[in-house]
């Protein structure tokens, strides 16, 4: 294929040179015929007498033959005539005019039917008129040597070319044969980085982006793997509580109240098993999130007005007092969704684990070079060591009666990383309870759209 398509490169130069050359070796020399006629005409209307005597040229008949002092000479012919008589002519001329057109080019065929081309030209009172011609073949033997010499020294090149840029090409391609059969050579599970030795520049940012989609497809595999182990760990429990609770309706019997309270216990056990599988669903899809993470201008006070509408029933089914304070806009770079996925966990975190009868704030502010989110509540707390702990995963306070997963916590973290967001976990000065504040950065915050 290489050698195939330099040949056809050559084969176009070579044709564009021959077409070139053809032009250019005609106009020099239609302009040395038309130098030859211009210096028979001085000569002719120079000689002798003056100019318009009768008996100029009377007694001029044809010349010898001249000379050959070049091997193109014999191709050329000229003829001279003085008011319509022949007074001058090379020997292969002939007798006749050499062309029917009395000034500028044309092409004939003579006497032996080769064709020439001819240039006639007249005097300025019109008395003399002068042929030159050349013979086309000479035109055409002159254009091959002059071709032969620039072109043959490029045929004998074209093959040392080829076997060069095909060795250049087979060195070039060296390293990503050698990568190749690296590849080939791997199990399916290997997805440690490939690490190749004295690459070319070239070749780097294939490795490299290999080596970024072999890391990505691992933590994808990672994620799965714990989603698997965490599913079949923490669905344990639920599912055998659920079948406990099957069994005692199943053996209730007559007594209606112990059946229905049984079968409540088993709704209720779904609801738990339901919303732990939603909480690793999240927390996976997180894990496996990077720079490429969804983003868009978020307006976090509109964001937070929803949110605590969704959850305000909630809170009044536990006498609670939801109290949110926020500016008109609030602009951040994240996504809507995941951002209001971190307010839910915090806000249902504050619900779950503060009394009934306890307020919780949540208040979003603006400085015009950051947005902060704060979640405060009047509930007991967390001592300094528990709040260190928020985050792990399966982690709960103990001392509790709340049911939970321990996953809330591993997804705020996970969303305030994605997002580039300051978490800070304090007790609240206002309500005594704890206090959890998200603030994202200058360069991606803003107060306007």
């Amino acid at each position: 294929m290489l050698l195939l398509l330099v040949t056809l490169v050559w084969l176009g130069a070579a044709g564009f040179v021959w077409v070139d050359a053809s032009d250019e070796l005609d106009e020099l020399l239609d302009g040395h015929l038309a130098q030859s006629a211009a210096l028979l005409i001085v000569q002719q209307t120079g000689h002798g007498k003056e100019p318009g005597t009768s008996d100029d040229h009377e007694d001029d008949g044809p010349v010898d033959d001249a000379p050959s002092l070049h091997k193109y000479a014999p191709r050329v012919a000229f003829q001279v005539f003085h008011e319509g008589r022949l007074t001058m002519q090379s020997a292969n001329a002939g007798a006749l005019p050499m062309s029917q057109m009395t000034r500028g080019f044309s092409t004939v065929k003579l006497h032996d039917k080769s064709a020439w081309r001819v240039f006639a030209a007249q005097g300025n009172e019109g008395d003399v008129q002068v042929f030159v011609g050349e013979q086309i073949d000479s035109r055409d033997s002159i254009l091959w040597a002059v071709l032969k010499g620039v072109l043959t020294p490029l045929m004998y090149a074209l093959p040392l070319l080829a076997v060069v840029g095909w060795l250049a090409v087979r060195n070039g391609l060296a390293p990503l044969r050698h990568l190749s059969q690296v590849l080939t050579q791997r199990q399916p599970n290997a997805l440690e980085p490939v690490v190749l030795n004295d690459l070319p520049s070239e070749v780097e940012p294939v490795v490299h982006s290999l080596n970024a989609l072999f890391e990505r497809i691992q933590a994808m595999m990672d994620s799965e793997r714990r989603f698997t182990a965490d599913a079949a760990h923490e669905l344990r429990t639920p599912i055998a509580a659920i079948r406990t609770q099957a069994q005692v309706a199943l053996g209730a019997g007559a007594d209606v109240e112990q059946r229905s309270r049984a079968l409540n216990y088993t709704l209720a056990g779904c609801d738990r098993a339901t919303h732990l599988v939603e909480q690793l669903l999240t927390l996976s899809r997180l894990e496996t999130s990077s720079a490429g993470a969804p983003s868009g201008l978020v307006d976090v006070s509109a964001m937070a007005q929803r949110v605590a509408a969704d959850l305000a029933m909630v809170a009044l089914g536990h006498d609670q007092e939801l109290v949110l304070d926020a500016p008109a806009k609030a602009f951040i770079q994240a996504d809507d969704m995941l951002t209001s996925v971190l307010l839910r966990n915090l806000l249902d975190n504050a619900m779950r684990y503060s009394p009934d009868g306890a307020q919780i704030h949540v208040s979003v502010k603006t400085d015009g070079q950051h947005v902060t989110l704060q979640v405060e509540d009047s509930g007991p707390g967390l001592a300094e060591l528990e709040m260190a702990r928020l985050g792990e995963r399966f982690y709960r306070v103990l001392g509790t009666d709340k049911t939970g997963s321990g996953l809330g916590w591993s997804i705020i973290r996970r969303i305030a990383a994605v997002y580039r967001a300051q978490l800070e976990v304090r007790r609240s000065e206002q309500l005594g309870g704890l206090s959890v504040t998200a603030r994202w950065p200058a360069r991606v915050a803003a107060t306007n759209p």
